[in-house]
């Protein structure tokens, strides 16, 4: 099994069930599938890997009035490629570093805006980049009637159902890490599993 990574994760903050509020993979494979994708008014894209630089340039040519990338940390933090960053930027898309989002606000289970607040860097982290953290009042909101998680990808795993492959928590299909054996016999599995 080599099934990769095509769930987005959530934010995790109040209002992202709200219409207009969509993971950036379905976004994106919604829009390569030729399906109908709306990208109106101004768009906020919340990350800052090539995947929400890659939502963010496309909700531009769908038609989007004004699109704004939200990232907890510096420019140079950003994990998505320096010259897709480039190229976004030249294309129009606004991004604002060292902010998180707090919640989404909304009315009539419409996005109307989100609530963020101003990160100053900290220690270093595990990954070796500066670790972010609130600005207590500093909170400012921005413009929003769509927003877009670009956060991080999971695998989606619903094709596993009791067929005695066990999975983690961090929901990864569990193997050997010396042979890549799943806890059924004969079947192994590798990658983003």
């Amino acid at each position: 099994l080599a099934t990769g990574s095509h769930k987005g994760q959530k934010i995790g903050v109040p209002g992202e069930e709200a219409k207009c509020v969509a993971d950036c993979v379905t976004f994106l494979r919604s829009l390569n599938l030729g399906e109908t994708v709306a990208a109106r008014g101004k768009v906020v894209v919340i990350g800052g890997g090539n995947v929400a630089i890659d939502a963010a340039r496309s909700a531009l040519r769908l038609g989007a009035d004004e699109v704004t990338i939200l990232y907890r940390r510096e420019k140079g933090d950003m994990p998505a490629y320096m010259e897709e960053i480039e190229e976004a930027e030249r294309e129009g898309v606004k991004i604002h570093t060292l902010v998180a989002p707090k919640r989404i606000l909304t009315e009539g289970g419409k996005a109307y805006a989100v609530e963020c607040v101003r990160m100053a860097l900290g220690v270093f982290d595990k990954s070796g980049r500066r670790s972010p953290q609130p600005m207590v009042g500093s909170d400012f909101t921005v413009a929003a009637d769509m927003v877009i998680a670009a956060v991080g990808q999971i695998p989606g795993l619903d094709y596993i159902n009791g067929d005695g492959i066990a999975v983690t928590r961090s929901t990864t299909i569990e193997v050997n890490k010396r042979t890549l054996a799943t806890t059924r016999e004969g079947i192994f599995a590798a990658g983003d599993t």
